[in-house]
């Protein structure tokens, strides 16, 4: 099957592209594609973006697609069915002090209209706190958790201690419900503040977030000089960093490795020489029947698409253990920058900055 996307404008008013596309028909070059595993996979373009970042579809096969200029992730809220409404994360300036921004997560209503979409009734949810300098390191990834809440990836803002710093909500996972409120079954709730809102601490950049089969959020996050880190993220955990990483500072000073201090939690797997992920999804489809439970991860500076197995055991004294190793690697001289499962099964890639294509990724013959 051959087919392109159409895109149609979206008004977001803030100075940055969201496209909205739909199938097509039309006829574009597919190009195949053979994996580190020997696997081949038919790659066919779709559609080409000014510096695309994210992408979520809608129920009716319609995909959101947002382009950088200060527009970050884009989901679907679990009710979308019935309200339109989706959820999105941005970066927004200080008004009082244009050196200082951070990321801010809103609500809104997507609405069809004779041209394209628009979106309504927009509210600001979540504000990450507080702002900083510079301009690097939001993370703002999002997703829903299976019990209806949302979760946010924030990232340090290339600031270091505040991943540490609880008054802060930089370099966490944040867990609130869908109007913005913290829960109470939060790990931290009732220390009042920010505080009240953190999942999972020790953190630097995700940019990928998902949930498994079993409930289970794995985040994927950029180390700094080299290990990049995939994780099983569990409630009130503490990742170490910048006191421990796999990786080292951009200045060549060493940081202690996870095994080095273990009260901190390690990461699944990690990458040294570093991959630069960017996009998570855990696989459940049937197109790629071997593959369903795998975690894909897009890399920029590897340019390529990564799979990593995931192995569930209990030994003989009913402890369990996870584990997981890079199982794949799909290149094609690209920077990927996002990643989603799509609703027949495909995985569909954004590459990075301007002209990024958007590829639909089928097994192929």
């Amino acid at each position: 099957m051959t087919s392109s996307f159409r895109t149609l404008a979206l008004t977001t008013a803030l100075g940055a592209a969201l496209s909205a596309t739909a199938f097509a028909d039309d006829h574009t070059e597919a190009f195949e594609v053979t994996g580190s595993d020997g696997v081949t996979l038919n790659a066919e373009p779709l559609e080409s973006f000014e510096n695309p970042w994210a992408m979520t579809f809608l129920p009716d096969g319609h995909a959101l697609v947002t382009e950088q200029g200060g527009l970050g992730d884009i989901i679907i809220h679990p009710d979308f069915a019935e309200n339109s409404q989706v959820f999105l994360s941005y970066v927004a300036r200080d008004p009082q002090n244009d050196e200082l921004s951070g990321a801010v997560v809103e609500r809104a209503e997507l609405v069809e209209t004779d041209t394209g979409f628009e979106l309504a009734e927009r509210t600001i949810i979540w504000e990450q706190s507080p702002m900083m300098r510079g301009n690097g390191h939001y993370s703002h990834r999002l997703a829903v958790a299976p019990d209806g809440n949302l979760i946010i990836t924030s990232g340090d803002r290339q600031h270091f201690t505040p991943a540490q710093n609880m008054s802060m909500s930089l370099g966490k996972t944040i867990r609130i419900t869908t109007d913005g409120e913290p829960l109470e079954d939060n790990p931290f709730y009732g220390e009042g503040g920010v505080a009240d809102t953190i999942w999972s601490l020790g953190h630097r950049n995700m940019l990928g977030i998902d949930f498994d089969a079993q409930g289970r959020m794995w985040v994927q996050e950029m180390g700094p000089r080299h290990g990049d880190e995939l994780n099983l993220v569990h409630r009130a955990e503490n990742y170490g960093y910048p006191v421990v990483s796999e990786g080292d500072h951009y200045n060549g000073t060493e940081i202690p490795d996870h095994a080095d201090i273990p009260i901190y939690s390690a990461p699944i797997v990690s990458w040294v020489p570093a991959i630069s992920p960017a996009g998570l999804i855990v696989y459940n489809g049937e197109l790629f029947a071997d593959w369903t439970g795998d975690i894909f991860i897009g890399g920029l500076s590897s340019q390529a698409l990564v799979r990593v197995e995931i192995t569930d055991e209990t030994n003989e004294r009913g402890r369990s253990s996870t584990t997981g190793e890079e199982a794949g690697r799909y290149e094609w001289e690209e920077r990927i920058r996002e990643v989603e499962e799509g609703p027949d099964g495909a995985i569909y890639v954004l590459e990075d900055e301007e002209g990024g294509r958007l590829i639909r990724l089928t097994p192929a013959g």
